[in-house]
C-alpha cells in the first residue's frame, strides 16, 4: 500500500508511471505489503485462473525473491516502472520501500525490478522493443 500521495500520469519510462504528489524525504517509507489490501498468490494460485486474468495479473504483479509468491499491488503503486537509477529502494525485506533520495512533487517514482523482483527478465524483455530503459 502506497504511503505518500501519488498521482499516475504518462512516463518517458514505459507506459503510465507513479509520479510523487508531495515531497518525499530520502528515506521515507513510501510503499510496504499490507495484507488484506495487496494480493498474494502462489503459482497455483495463479494456474487456477482464467488466461486473461492470470495474463492481467502477471503483466502487474511481482514475484517475491523470498516467498516466491506473486504480489499484486491493488493501488497505483503497480504503475511504479523500471529504473538502473530509482528513485526508490528496498533495503531491508521485512521493511517499507523507501526513498532512496529526495523524490520532488511530479518526479516519477521508480524502482530496480532486479532488486526485487524474480521476473524482472520477462517484463524488462516486453518493453525493450517499446521504450529505452533508464
Amino acid at each position: 500500500m502506497l504511503l505518500v500521495k501519488t498521482k499516475i500520469g504518462l512516463s518517458k519510462i514505459h507506459g503510465i508511471g507513479l509520479f510523487a504528489d508531495q515531497f518525499i524525504p530520502q528515506g521515507m517509507p513510501v510503499w510496504e505489503f499490507t495484507d488484506g489490501f495487496d494480493m498474494e498468490y502462489t503459482a497455483e494460485d495463479l494456474e487456477r485462473l482464467s488466461e486473461p486474468a492470470r495474463a492481467q495479473f502477471l503483466h502487474y504483479c511481482y514475484l517475491d525473491p523470498d516467498t516466491r509468491r506473486y504480489v499484486l499491488c491493488t493501488d497505483d503503486a503497480r504503475f511504479c516502472n523500471h529504473s538502473e537509477t530509482p528513485t526508490t529502494i528496498n533495503p531491508d525485506p521485512a521493511g517499507p520501500d523507501i526513498a532512496s533520495r529526495d523524490i520532488q512533487p511530479g518526479e516519477e517514482l521508480t524502482y530496480d525490478y532486479r532488486t526485487g523482483d524474480v521476473d524482472y527478465t520477462r517484463k524488462l524483455g516486453l518493453w525493450a522493443s517499446k521504450a529505452k530503459l533508464s
